[in-house]
């Protein structure tokens, strides 16, 4: 099977978080998916939660320092990398001062505010630019997560005509159980900032929750994978369906099954 290139951009991977089945699944599958051939690289949030000195976090100079405009304010990205444990994967993080080192993952801290979306449209936002920066053109993009879910909306309009990430095919991975946080109605203002209204965020249904972020990012996808067996009951997996999305149901996480979803990339590129 020809090498492809994968990026893999994931709310939590483990070892750097609580271990759930996320973060497990986050982290098995590029090591499954890299082993078998393909070339990956995979990007997490740099949660204030995680130890820095345990992981063996260091800056990446030359992809930090770029400025992001979220909501008309200037954010600057900071890049951080880890090696996971016997393995050959490297997690990039995306850090900032004021949107990331503080003592929860999603918890709402008074100096801040509720500012979680503008917070999570920041994180893949600088996963993209680290990317380009990189001069690495993934064929595919893979989002986990509701803290991702607004990614392959941006990237199927805003990124759409660019020529590094403009042409990949976006997967996503729904979990209808996992760690959630607080998202208010100034998200639509955000988006709106970004000319992102109307028929283009109508999947949310008006609504502003994680199952509503979950929507918007199967309706902007060309493709879902599903992440465990019984996955095939949630209503995310359910909304898929109705869209008539291609659908990989959950193979396994074994060497044996990395060929299911390379496999099911190809597809989507074909």
């Amino acid at each position: 099977m020809e090498q492809k290139k994968i990026l893999y951009i994931a709310q939590e991977i483990t070892p750097y978080l609580d271990e759930t089945p996320m973060g497990s699944f986050a982290r098995l599958l590029p090591q499954i998916v890299q082993e078998a051939g393909d070339d990956v690289r995979v990007f997490m949030p740099k949660y204030g939660t995680i130890n820095e000195r345990r992981h063996q976090l260091h800056e990446v100079i030359r992809l930090s320092g770029i400025n992001i405009i979220v909501n008309d304010t200037d954010c600057q990205l900071l890049i951080k990398v880890a090696s996971v444990p016997q393995t050959r994967i490297q997690v990039y993080f995306i850090d900032n001062k004021e949107f990331f080192q503080r003592k929860s993952q999603f918890g709402i801290e008074e100096k801040y505010g509720n500012d979680t979306a503008e917070r999570s449209i920041f994180f893949f936002r600088g996963v993209f630019e680290a990317i380009k920066r990189l001069r690495w053109i993934p064929d595919i993009i893979h989002c986990t997560g509701w803290f991702a879910a607004l990614a392959p909306l941006y990237l199927h309009t805003l990124y759409k005509d660019d020529p590094d990430i403009g042409k990949a095919k976006v997967v996503y991975t729904p979990f209808d159980t996992e760690v959630t946080g607080d998202i208010t109605e100034k998200l639509f203002d955000i988006l709106a900032f970004d000319n992102l209204k109307g028929d283009w965020v109508a999947p949310l249904q008006g609504a502003y929750d994680p199952e509503a972020l979950r929507r918007i990012a199967i309706n902007y996808s060309d493709g879902v994978i599903l992440p465990a067996e019984e996955a095939g009951k949630w209503t995310s997996a359910k909304y898929a369906k109705q869209l008539g999305k291609p659908i990989l149901s959950y193979p396994g996480m074994q060497k044996e099954q990395a060929d299911d979803y390379r496999q099911f990339y190809n597809s989507l590129l074909q």
